[in-house]
């Protein structure tokens, strides 16, 4: 058997990769590809087989693919670049018939709620173009996303923000890897689309409540308007693109582009999720 994880350099990847070695797939059935010969050093010291491979590169992911009962497709983080290159690795799959192909979406596949859907959906639908068997892991919110809030809040006490009353149903990386590496590895999955999120959403006051424990000072949230953030943070030196990424993320969040919970996570991985507290403990 082999089982390819692309992007097996990133943090998701090789949290994956641990997962699949914890669980007991022999670390010659793991094929590790990315871009980073000196990370593929590293991976190929746990045991398991590397390439180096790009999503810029048909040819190379033709080679790495063939032979392949299942690929783990990492989303790309060239955010404007990811469809183009999603598609490269679809493509290369469908060419050499890999057995299925495993591919990290977002959350709810809306593209009209969370800016950075349409790229995802997009890459869902090439998937179902393919013919290839599959399966989609719609991912959620990590826990991990709000280290630099965390920092933030230690400091100043203080979070903004524009998702109203919105909530987020967050995990940490690691579960959205175990739960990877238990649909690569295992059977039952073909043709199948899992909702993934934390068992619990929150809503901003309960962040502030959380980031108070952790910090210990108290640390409070001030919701303001799209417009108002957006100037707020070009206020304090963000260069536009990336403060209107950031308010549209807040918008999603209101409109609850991240609160679903359907128990699909916890039930892949046989646990609770991560609660937001414990990660950010760990990262404080």
């Amino acid at each position: 058997m082999t089982l390819v994880v692309t992007g097996a350099t990133g943090h998701l990847g090789r949290l994956t990769i641990d997962s699949l070695l914890a669980a007991g797939t022999p670390a010659e059935e793991i094929l590790a590809t990315g871009r980073n010969p000196e990370k593929l050093e590293q991976l190929a010291s746990l045991g398991v087989r590397t390439a180096q491979a790009s999503f810029d590169d048909p040819a190379a992911l033709e080679a790495v693919f063939a032979g392949a009962d299942a690929v783990l497709l990492i989303s790309g983080n060239e955010l404007g670049e990811r469809v183009r290159q999603h598609t490269n690795a679809i493509e290369a799959a469908a060419n050499v018939d890999v057995g299925r192909i495993v591919y990290t979406s977002v959350l709810g596949g809306d593209p009209e709620k969370l800016v950075l859907a349409p790229e995802h959906v997009a890459t869902e639908q090439a998937i179902l173009a393919s013919g290839l068997p599959y399966t989609i892991l719609r991912n959620g919110w990590y826990n991990e996303n709000y280290a630099q809030t965390l920092a933030q809040a230690a400091e100043t006490g203080a979070v903004i923000g524009s998702a109203g009353n919105g909530r987020v149903a967050s995990a940490s990386r690691r579960d959205y890897a175990e739960a990877a590496a238990a649909v690569l590895a295992g059977t039952g999955h073909q043709n199948t689309t899992y909702e993934l999120s934390g068992d619990t959403a929150w809503d901003q006051q309960a962040f502030a409540a959380v980031l108070t424990e952790v910090t210990g000072r108290e640390v409070t949230y001030r919701d303001l308007s799209s417009e108002d953030h957006l100037a707020a943070l070009v206020g304090a030196g963000l260069d536009e693109g990336t403060a209107g990424f950031l308010t549209a993320l807040d918008a999603g969040i209101r409109d609850g582009a991240l609160e679903l919970t359907t128990g699909d996570l916890s039930r892949l991985i046989g646990r609770p999720t991560t609660p937001l507290a414990d990660t950010l403990r760990e990262l404080s």
